[in-house]
């Protein structure tokens, strides 16, 4: 069996790159750990770390092609956050013009979750933990 430790991080395209770097950093609370412009691929590279983990890569290509991104579309299904508290994260999505999907519960788990979108639409989700 191959010996993976752990998500390493997950890579993201967008389409323009410093609305992405806002959303993500501004909005959702990722810092900023390294970005760099690759001038010979016409692209930014960015690395954002959540709470102090490494996590996501964010690209920009010029003209990216459009992927199906609907959480029922085969491949990635979408990225999920856990929240301590769904309806204050649900506020400062809502606050900052982020529209959220109606809060459901996970029929398995009892948790609330709720979906939204990156500005590419890409399918994000918050999902609230249980408390103890």
């Amino acid at each position: 069996m191959l010996a993976l430790r752990q998500i390493h991080h997950i890579a993201v395209i967008g389409s323009d790159y410093l609305t992405s770097k806002h959303f993500y950093c501004d909005i959702l609370g990722f810092t900023l750990l390294a970005e760099v412009y690759r001038a010979e691929r016409g692209s930014w590279k960015a690395d954002l770390a959540l709470n102090g983990q490494y996590t996501i890569e964010l690209f920009s290509f010029p003209s990216p092609s459009a992927r199906p991104s609907r959480p029922e579309a085969c491949g990635l299904r979408h990225l999920a956050f856990s929240v301590d508290d769904i309806d204050i994260a649900i506020a400062e999505l809502q606050a900052a013009g982020v529209v959220c999907e109606p809060v459901r519960v996970d029929p398995y788990t009892q948790s609330r979750f709720t979906f939204f979108n990156d500005p590419d639409g890409l399918p994000l989700e918050l999902y609230e933990l249980q408390r103890g």
